[in-house]
Formats: C-alpha cells, structure tokens, sequence
C-alpha cells in the first residue's frame, strides 16, 4: 500500500494494490473509489485531503512488514 500526497492539488491517493484500476466510483464529494477489472477495490483518491484526513501525523499500528519513507522532492 502507497500513500501519495500531492501538495499542489491537496489530493491524497491511497494506492491499496499496485494493480491498475478499470473502473471509478464517487462515494462521496471529492473521495473516489477505484476498482480493477474484477471489481476488487485497488484505490482511494482523495481531493482537498488537508480538510478531511489529518495530514501530519501517520501512525501505523501492528502492521506486518515493511515501513518505508520517501523525502520529498527539494
């Protein structure tokens, strides 16, 4: 699972799978669900993030594997 914020756009796109979506579903203003061809949910976008997801603190608990950081672009 990724994590992509983009600063310029306030978006947040929480990639769940690495598989490629087919179809997007708007649940609700601004948050789309993205699903691959065999209907199984692969993202979540998220517009205008820093007014409805808490953007600056990340805490994952109990998760099995690998925890991995990547700076931000200078």
């Amino acid at each position: 699972m990724t994590l992509n914020y983009h600063a310029e756009t306030d978006s947040l796109y929480i990639d769940l799978s690495g598989r490629p979506s087919s179809e997007s579903q708007e649940i609700s203003e601004g948050i789309v669900l993205d699903y691959d061809l065999d209907g199984r949910l692969v993202g979540i976008d998220i517009d205008n993030a820093s007014n409805k997801v808490e953007l600056k603190t990340l805490i994952l608990n109990q998760l099995p594997g690998t925890v991995e950081s990547i700076a931000p672009h200078a």
